[in-house]
């Protein structure tokens, strides 16, 4: 390399994002295969993480939509301390080192970019992540179907957002737009999320938490689209009161195209891409 050489670092500053990722794909793929039960046990315990968080969600935007003020109510308020709320379900999967399917989409495209993994294996780590996540939030479905805990207004804000999303199915081509572009959008903020947990720069607990925080609420407060989070839902409220399961699992499979789109292409193989510097070695060599 030349003294005029531009600085590596400066052209790629994301490699130390890359390599971050690839040493936590090498844990997961390890986990998923020979610690297959172990590891179903981390996406598990992200299931019921979600599970609690999101019930509690419903619960404070219903306590704000109690409180009438003039002709309508606090429930705008709600949703934002909702948002706040539900946003510490990301924190809590991280610090507790539990598996969630949507960033690890992020985490299984980069590795299969630098070929560190095959799809094959990243689709069966996804299968299992997913499975587990299912699990923890079925888990916290059956307790709630037999305690009061998801009962009164905090039902209702449940069965309100169960049956817009289920709208998004069953009104046609212009609803699986609506909501492949809103799952597309929740991951993309999810993962940009975990980007700037991975990337080195941010060193305190404080500020990685905070980021992750934010990135739920604007999924939260807008109206995003997660596909472990309805399913989550959707059990709750199925066990509770019975739910179309093929609108349901429409809902689901459009959520899981766009969240792979938004968290495994946008950011994972997007950011791959731009911080490969393979060729650009290559090119500094000098001539033989």
């Amino acid at each position: 390399m030349s003294a005029t050489s531009p600085d590596p670092q400066a052209l790629f500053p994301g490699k130390h994002f890359i390599s971050t990722v690839l040493e936590a794909l090498e844990t997961k793929t390890a986990m998923s295969g020979t610690l297959a039960r172990r590891y179903l046990q981390r996406a598990a315990m992200a299931g019921v993480i979600i599970g609690l968080l999101y019930a509690t969600y419903y619960a404070v935007v219903a306590a704000f939509a109690s409180v009438p003020v003039g002709t309508t109510t606090l429930q705008p308020l709600g949703r934002m301390v909702g948002g706040f709320v539900f946003g510490w379900a990301l924190v809590f999967i991280y610090y507790s080192r539990s598996e969630l399917l949507t960033s690890n989409m992020m985490i299984v495209s980069i590795g299969a970019y630098h070929r560190r993994t095959t799809w094959g294996r990243a689709l069966r780590l996804l299968g299992l992540c997913y499975l587990g996540n299912v699990i923890g939030g079925l888990f916290v479905a059956v307790l709630l179907r037999f305690s009061t805990l998801a009962e009164g207004a905090a039902e209702e804000q449940m069965l309100l957002s169960v049956e817009h999303k289920l709208d998004f199915v069953s009104s046609g081509a212009t609803g699986w737009v609506d909501l492949l572009i809103r799952a597309v959008l929740c991951n993309f903020c999810i993962n940009l999320a975990m980007l700037l947990v991975y990337n080195g720069l941010i060193k305190d607990d404080l500020t990685k938490s905070l980021v992750m925080i934010v990135a739920v609420f604007i999924f939260a407060f807008l109206g995003l689209e997660h596909s472990v989070a309805n399913t989550v839902l959707f059990s709750i409220v199925g066990l509770r009161e019975g739910i179309d399961l093929g609108l349901a699992a429409g809902n689901v499979a459009l959520a899981l195209v766009g969240n792979f789109i938004g968290g495994g292409l946008l950011i994972g193989l997007y950011y791959a891409y731009v911080n490969d510097d393979s060729r650009w070695l290559r090119q500094q060599q000098p001539p033989a």
